[in-house]
């Protein structure tokens, strides 16, 4: 399946319990059709002491958010858009459905 959302991406949560969050995308698993946002979906991770972290304890990390929650903001107006695609100076490019911005 081609993902329409890509790393770098402002995005807005449209459903659950982050509805209305924005966010920019850290990573995309294209196998879980999951992707990480940043500062959305935190929840507490316990680890071990290692070198990176000596103290161990409590981490607060992102978790995934399944691609369909989620809606491209178009950055023109700041609204949540669709994404096309269209063959301009005959490269292939993605565009805001919205306002025909390229993304």
């Amino acid at each position: 399946m081609k993902l329409k959302i890509k790393t770098g991406d402002t995005v807005k949560v449209i459903t659950g319990d982050h509805k209305g969050s924005e966010g920019k995308v850290v990573k995309v698993d294209r196998e879980k059709n999951k992707a990480i946002v940043e500062g959305i979906n935190m929840v507490s991770k316990h680890e071990k002491p290692s070198a990176k972290n000596p103290q161990g304890g409590i981490v607060k990390k992102e978790a995934p958010i399944h691609i369909s929650n989620l809606s491209l903001i178009d950055p023109k107006s700041g609204d949540t858009t669709r994404v096309g695609y269209e063959v301009r100076d005959g490269k292939k490019v993605r565009l805001a459905k919205k306002s025909n911005e390229v993304i």
